[in-house]
């Protein structure tokens, strides 16, 4: 911003209403809850991404997820999700883009959950090729992060994605890809449910729960295809996903904003 347009603000969160408007804002009507009023702090952009879902009794997960969060069901069974993805554009609010810092691999392991209304993400763990950014999310976010040796490839229109964990040797390799065309998943619909989540729940160590607000369009979902070649990431805890996952979405990107963390539970 220019020196003589920001002094002529009071305060931080004055300027930060004028800053050019991030593309995700550019629309809320389909948010479940108004976006913070706080300003947002950050910017990503998700790219390549696979939904797999696998249906788990919530009785399987509970151990996983603090006691005052409630597991969700969906027509009589809780979900677990693996999520492959690229990300881009990662930066704080204002500032640009850093090469070798700002895009990376992430894949996600999690679960759907809730509290005092409002349904977000748990995390059971997140693998990451980015080292700062895992020490970033794990120490700010409270995120279970992990470093991870992770490539993926492109070739004829199919994704190939490999994850491989530096400790623990923890993997994921799989193929994957669109097949059809693009769609925004109804309300009320499996794929609307798994999907269109605007919030995520976190666990400090001295047992602290936080909520983590982010924003985006409504999901431009494809039906996709993938074959797991290998999947390992539910054994630590105890559980095993059996067989094809039950659904599979694709998405080809999506701008997202977040928040700070808030505390909502001790």
């Amino acid at each position: 911003m220019p020196r003589n347009l920001e002094c002529e603000f009071d305060n931080v969160d004055e300027r930060f209403t004028l800053e050019t408007v991030h593309p995700a804002l550019s629309r809320v009507d389909h948010r479940p809850w108004p976006i913070p009023s706080r300003p947002w702090i950050g910017r990503q952009r998700w790219c390549d991404l696979l939904f797999a879902h696998w249906p788990v009794p919530a009785s399987t997960l509970r151990h996983l997820v603090p006691e005052s969060l409630t597991i969700q069901e969906f027509e009589g069974t809780s979900w677990v999700g693996v999520v492959p993805f690229r990300m881009e554009g990662v930066s704080f609010r204002g500032l640009p883009d850093v090469p070798g810092l700002s895009s990376f691999l992430e894949l996600n392991l999690r679960l759907y959950v809730e509290y005092q209304g409002k349904p977000g993400v748990w995390f059971v763990s997140l693998d990451c090729s980015n080292p700062p950014a895992v020490w970033a999310a794990r120490t700010f976010f409270h995120l279970p992060y992990f470093r991870a040796h992770m490539s993926m490839d492109e070739f004829a229109g199919d994704l190939t994605y490999y994850s491989e964990r530096v400790a623990g040797g923890i993997a994921m390799e799989a193929v994957y890809g669109p097949t059809g065309e693009g769609y925004q998943a109804p309300p009320g619909s499996l794929d609307h449910w798994l999907t269109e989540r605007y919030c995520l729940y976190a666990q400090s160590r001295s047992g602290q729960l936080f909520r983590g607000h982010i924003h985006h369009h409504p999901w431009p979902l494809q039906p996709a295809k993938a074959e797991f070649l290998y999947n390992d990431l539910t054994k630590p805890h105890g559980f095993a996903l059996e067989g094809p996952p039950a659904t599979l979405h694709f998405s080809r990107k999506i701008d997202v904003v977040i928040w700070g963390l808030e505390r909502v539970a001790g």
